[in-house]
């Protein structure tokens, strides 16, 4: 079924049940006209008449008083499931996945979490510690914890915490031998 055929059964709904293009029309925000067109359109597809109409009254066919009726429990349904849809959109629930770096997970995820968690009962975190830079959306991840150079220049990045600050350590005798690098490079000599 394609998306049009669902809103064209809603008009025709819309119109048997107020039996008044006017009406329905008012209702779901189109002009009469347009909504003439639509039943006009779905009668064709459908090729039978869906609704009887003089210039003072309009009435569902036989064929019209049948779609209504198997019509009316599932947009009643229909309905009623969009309105509990938008009563979640105030209460965060479901599974966030977030692929990142132990360290991250440990400093800056978890934290944050143990303050969120308790406060959103029907929300839960599921993070995977990964070190391969695996792709957030083919994994199947609703975010990815990155070091600002490695995330890739199509995706949207936000800062979760300041720079972290690195250090070289070595043991004295370590150092003695190999020398004290001056920049983070020097390092990768070592």
């Amino acid at each position: 079924m394609r998306r049009e055929d669902v809103a064209d059964l809603a008009a025709f709904a819309a119109v048997a049940e107020t039996r008044s293009f006017t009406r329905a029309a008012r209702q779901l925000g189109i002009t009469q006209s347009a909504l003439s067109q639509i039943i006009r359109r779905l009668e064709e597809r459908l090729e039978v008449r869906l609704l009887a109409r003089t210039t003072r009254s309009v009435a569902p066919t036989e064929h019209g008083e049948w779609l209504l009726a198997s019509l009316q429990p599932m947009l009643r349904e229909l309905d009623e499931n969009l309105t509990e849809l938008r009563s979640l959109r105030d209460k965060p629930s479901g599974t966030i996945r977030i692929t990142s770096v132990e360290h991250a997970a440990k400093t800056v995820i978890l934290p944050v979490l143990s303050e969120l968690l308790p406060d959103h009962p029907n929300l839960s975190v599921e993070i995977v510690a990964d070190y391969s830079l695996t792709d957030v959306v083919s994994g199947g991840f609703d975010a990815g914890v990155r070091i600002g150079e490695q995330v890739a220049k199509d995706m949207i990045a936000v800062r979760i915490s300041p720079d972290i600050e690195m250090a070289v350590v070595g043991s004295p005798g370590y150092i003695k031998r190999r020398g004290r690098p001056s920049q983070a490079d020097d390092v990768l000599e070592h």
